[in-house]
């Protein structure tokens, strides 16, 4: 894969977006009068938060008409997701009218082991959003149907979506899915708190961090964190088991790759989590890594500028940001919309913090799958080639959920925050830059090597293990899995 001359690609092609959003309001002054909450792993809606369904809900579809009329079932985990897919299938059944589409919405945990079930007994969807971590194992288990004869029957253009984003769904020359958008990751910041504690909204423009004293993140940090008595972090008699205010809010252990959380802290390290896509030795042994998480347990377990573990780990550390309880945390670009119509203050996103390496954000993509088991899989290749196309594209930057994977979907939605008042740039700036992103890691045994992390990084997370050394023996057990 010659990800380096993709990647200029995506710099032409996104050039024009970014003097898109050059013109727009700053992130001083959020909108977002009509999203609603995303879930965990999802993305954001432009509609009310009383319209969001409830998870497990089904949209219902409008009859197919005519001869040979099927409906087909279609499966995402975000609420918030669900208008904006429900227009692309209006919009699709008006030139299939035989072909009814049906959209099932369940939250992230319950919608992977409903996949999973549905898979092994007959009862999946026909098509279902993909994640990078979990085809791996769909594939190799032969529950996906390989599109890419389907593809160059239909002379389907792979060249549209933007950088590698259509790479990352083939292997040996099998494709299991067309991409729907792509992600960057930026700080949220709560406004108000910054501007009572004389923080400097443009000074997050140039923050810093490593992990030895956490640089100049860590200080604002800690002046943004508040004990009951008044103090600050950087008050010797600050009390940390007594904040009111806490300066960071993570967003829980991020197990198995921590995109969201703690991947930017690592990466900007020179960490490096695998040589290659489908490589077999994945690096948690490296010290570099240990470091990053450890520093970001220590907010809280040494520092007292973060939560305690259990807190957002329980309630999301979404959650408590928008609550008011927290001054900054990370946010992943399907969370804009989420955090400025969800939180009473406002809500603006800054860079992340440049590391010893520079400043780095995991780029990730979605993309949409048909289950090997379908009785239906002509028509669901036509909706997924649907979906993939400019015309749906572009109905979901209309509803500023995320940035699509086809150029004219991203000016949408650049056009969408603009007129809701939300800078975006952090995230959009940063995709420009090759140096400055990195891919999520894909490898096979992606739900053994998550059964390896999820409780290793729990036991860092609560101060019962030293990164150091719990991720050098996950690090041997997942050797293991590829011997």
């Amino acid at each position: 894969m010659k990800r380096r001359q993709s990647w200029v690609g995506m710099v032409l092609l996104l050039i024009a977006s970014l003097l898109l959003a050059a013109c727009g309001a700053t992130a001083e002054s959020p909108g977002g009068t009509g999203d609603a909450a995303a879930s965990t792993a999802g993305a954001t809606g432009d509609t009310a938060a009383s319209d969001v369904p409830p998870p497990g809900s089904a949209a219902p579809a409008a009859p197919a008409t005519g001869e040979n009329a099927v409906t087909i079932r279609y499966a995402l985990w975000d609420a918030n997701q669900l208008p904006a897919y429900q227009e692309c299938a209006a919009a699709f059944s008006k030139k299939n009218p035989n072909i009814a589409v049906e959209i099932q919405q369940l939250g992230w945990d319950d919608y992977w082991s409903n996949i999973q079930t549905g898979m092994v007994g007959g009862t999946a969807p026909d098509v279902f959003t993909n994640h990078l971590a979990k085809y791996p194992e769909f594939a190799n288990k032969e529950q996906l149907v390989d599109i890419q004869p389907l593809l160059e029957r239909d002379g389907v253009d792979t060249e549209q979506y933007i950088g590698d984003l259509a790479e990352l769904w083939s292997r040996e020359g099998k494709r299991y899915g067309l991409p729907k958008d792509w992600d960057t990751v930026s700080l949220a910041y709560n406004k108000d708190m910054l501007d009572k504690a004389g923080a400097d909204v443009a000074s997050l423009q140039d923050l810093t961090w490593n992990p030895q004293d956490g640089g100049t993140f860590q200080q604002l940090i800690a002046q943004l964190t508040i004990d009951a008595n008044g103090k600050n972090g950087l008050d010797p008699a600050f009390d940390k088991n007594n904040v009111v205010q806490y300066g960071f809010i993570p967003q829980g252990s991020g197990a198995p790759f921590g995109q969201e959380q703690w991947s930017w802290l690592a990466a900007s390290t020179g960490f490096n989590y695998i040589d290659q896509p489908w490589g077999t030795n994945l690096h948690f042994e490296d010290p570099r890594i240990a470091q990053a998480i450890q520093w970001y347990a220590d907010l809280h377990l040494k520092h007292g500028f973060a939560p305690p573990y259990a807190d957002y780990e329980t309630l999301g550390g979404d959650a408590i940001f928008q609550a008011g309880k927290g001054a900054l945390t990370t946010a992943g670009s399907w969370k804009i919309g989420d955090h400025t119509s969800k939180a009473q203050f406002p809500v603006g996103f800054a860079p992340l913090p440049a590391g010893p390496e520079g400043r780095k954000s995991m780029f990730n993509g979605l993309a949409d799958s048909i289950t090997i088991g379908s009785q239906h899989q002509n028509e669901a290749w036509e909706w997924v080639k649907f979906l993939a196309s400019p015309e749906c594209k572009e109905i979901v930057g209309t509803h500023g959920v995320v940035f699509p994977a086809i150029q004219s979907g991203v000016d949408k939605a650049l056009a969408a925050y603009k007129e809701k008042g939300v800078d975006v740039s952090s995230f959009t700036e940063i995709a420009l830059d090759p140096e400055a992103t990195f891919l999520f890691p894909i490898s096979d045994n992606a739900s053994q090597i998550s059964a390896i992390l999820d409780p290793t990084l729990d036991s860092i997370m609560l101060g019962d293990a030293q990164a150091a050394d719990a991720l050098q023996q996950a690090d041997q057990e997942i050797d293991a899995l590829f011997q």
